[in-house]
């Protein structure tokens, strides 16, 4: 090659190469969040916790189904490891009180655990359900959802689920229910996710100052049947979200949503959600991808 030609092929290989670096994926990736942006979300509403839980056998899709067909707002599940690092949907450290099998989760490979009966514990009607994996979990829900990701193990188990999430394209909608050192571990591979602070949950004054220092996201009182409205109110002044856990009572979700609170978590989801319909709360319309 003629020495002008090849300096001239090198100028163009050496543009084409920028021209990627700066129009190519990271390009999509910001037209991917500006999209996300103007996705509304829920303002107020009832989480379905572990999906519609009181019905359906917890953390299953068919539970995380019915939670979206009765118009949940948030839907919380948990996350944990197996034993090869594949992140599933699991609440305990075993297996043994959701499913046919025994022993730790952390025991278990994914093809392993994926071969365990995680519905006929809740109902015969139920039997055969699996174990889904959180990317399995993401794939079924609407975009307009809160995902309340409660995360069961510490450091790795953060950063692979950022990582699942950023990959879904669901950092607008979905929260890592999590301590400090989790979601800053979590934010050295998606500085993005939101966070919800677990750090010595509570319903007092000292939980929610904690929150608004940290500039969490989400808050989750824990304790009692009331919250302050007063530390609500200086929670929400701060851009901080706030649910609640846990209850079934009619009575007490009414109270709670009088006081500013915004998504109780329940396990009667049918139940819950006329009492949110008392407060002027519809519900959600999902928006499928």
């Amino acid at each position: 090659m003629p020495h002008r030609f090849a300096r001239r092929y090198h100028h163009l290989l050496a543009f084409a190469t920028l021209a990627i670096a700066t129009f190519g994926p990271s390009s999509i990736t910001r037209s991917e969040e500006s999209q996300q942006a103007k996705i509304k979300m829920p303002t107020r509403g009832i989480c379905a916790h572990r999906g519609a839980s009181q019905t359906h056998p917890e953390n299953t899709l068919p539970c995380l189904r019915e939670a979206i067909r009765l118009g949940s707002q948030m839907i919380e599940f948990d996350v944990a490891l197996t034993r090869d690092n594949q992140v599933i949907l699991m609440h305990d450290k075993t297996v043994d009180r959701t499913t046919n099998g025994s022993g730790p989760v952390n025991g278990y490979t994914l093809a392993m655990i994926q071969e365990l009966d995680a519905g006929e514990f809740k109902a015969p009607e139920f039997q055969g359900t699996r174990i889904p994996t959180l990317d399995e979990a993401l794939e079924i829900m609407p975009e307009n959802i809160w995902l309340n990701v409660h995360l069961k193990g510490s450091e790795q188990l953060a950063i692979e689920t950022a990582k699942i999430i950023q990959a879904a394209q669901r950092t607008h909608q979905c929260f890592l229910a999590c301590g400090k050192q989790e979601i800053e571990a979590a934010r050295t591979v998606v500085p993005v996710i939101k966070h919800c602070n677990m750090d010595r949950q509570a319903n007092h004054l000292q939980y929610v100052e904690e929150t608004v220092s940290m500039r969490a996201d989400f808050i989750q009182l824990l304790g009692g049947n009331t919250a302050d409205p007063k530390h609500i109110e200086l929670a929400r002044k701060n851009q901080v979200n706030v649910n609640y856990c846990c209850t079934n009572s009619a009575e007490v979700i009414s109270g709670l949503f009088k006081s500013g609170v915004q998504f109780p978590l329940v396990d009667d989801v049918a139940g819950m959600i006329e009492v949110a319909a008392e407060h002027g709360i519809a519900r959600l319309e999902p928006r499928f991808r």
